[in-house]
């Protein structure tokens, strides 16, 4: 019974570690208005030469997806519209990076392209016009010289997500613990022993 309690102790804190480890990820430390922009999502993109943006994300269409993108310098960013949420547009709110995708648009599948260079460097906050006061923002961190910060979950943009193996490795540790405190509850209160009556 000790040795299936100790099993399960170590599986809780074998997850334990895992999400102190994810909780330690750097990201960029992004302006307010970014962060809080809808959906939240982040998407540490260095490495890829391209990568996609969804404009009208969520089950509103009123959020961009990833929320939150850090790339090299090089990178080719597709903006490409879902066609849900109404007319939208991208457009730079501060930093370092040009973005201007033109009057708001609608159409499913239209496609906006951004390559960035060695003078986007930094942290550009954009967001759609029309969809401004709604919280339709978005961040770009372009290059490795971005202040970053360890993120420590909490909610907002900065939420750590656990992932499904170690969500199951919880369940299953819960389980566990929950069934060898039960069966400890048992034998301690009947003493484990059949009584046979003549």
């Amino acid at each position: 019974m000790r040795t299936a309690g100790g099993a399960a102790a170590a599986a809780g804190a074998a997850t334990a570690t895992a999400g102190t480890a994810a909780a330690q990820e750097e990201q960029p430390v992004w302006p307010s208005g970014a962060s809080g922009g809808n959906l939240g999502e982040y998407l540490d993109a260095r490495g890829e030469s391209e990568v996609t943006v969804e404009v009208g994300a969520n089950d509103d269409g009123l959020a961009f997806a990833p929320t939150l993108l850090w790339v090299d310098t090089g990178t080719t960013i597709t903006f490409e519209w879902t066609g849900a949420g109404g007319a939208h547009n991208v457009v730079t709110v501060e930093g370092e990076a040009a973005l201007d995708s033109g009057d708001p648009v609608g159409e499913e599948g239209y496609t906006y392209e951004y390559e960035t260079t060695e003078e986007d460097a930094g942290i550009t906050h954009y967001h759609c016009v029309p969809h401004d006061a709604v919280g339709m923002h978005g961040g770009i961190a372009v290059g490795e010289d971005v202040e970053t910060e360890s993120t420590g979950g909490g909610g907002g943009g900065n939420a750590v997500l656990i992932p499904q193996g170690a969500r199951a490795l919880a369940i299953a540790t819960f389980i566990a613990m929950m069934s060898t405190l039960g069966l400890a509850f048992v034998f301690m209160k009947y003493g484990g022993t059949i009584t046979q009556q003549e």
